[in-house]
């Protein structure tokens, strides 16, 4: 996928302030962010929506989640809480056409989440 703003973060074209990446997720700081800590993790292989995932994207979507839990406790905030957020297409206020997880952490969250 050429236009794909995250594959070109993942190649190293668009500059990040990367948080963490192991060999399936590359994690990095929001541009815009919902909390004081709000980091995207991404897949490094190219899904665009969850409505694309199959059987195989199985420990991809893991690795998101795990990831999601190791940053947590590496910044600091794992045992106070967070909240981890998968957007999807135009109602789900999904904006960047590549799967990400949205790890938003060091405030107090509200419900519902709007």
């Amino acid at each position: 996928m050429t236009d794909c703003l995250f594959c070109k973060i993942r190649d190293g074209e668009i500059p990040s302030e990367k948080v963490y990446e192991n060999e399936h997720v590359l994690a990095f700081n929001d541009i815009n962010p919902a909390a004081p800590e709000h980091i995207l993790i991404i897949p490094k292989i190219h899904i665009s929506t969850l409505n694309d995932l199959k059987k195989e994207h199985t420990q991809t979507m893991g690795e998101l989640i795990l990831a999601a839990k190791e940053i947590a406790k590496l910044k600091g905030f794992s045992e106070l809480g967070y909240r981890t957020v998968f957007n999807c297409n135009e109602h789900g206020q999904q904006t960047v056409f590549h799967i990400h997880l949205h790890l938003l952490g060091e405030r107090q969250m509200s419900w519902p989440p709007g």
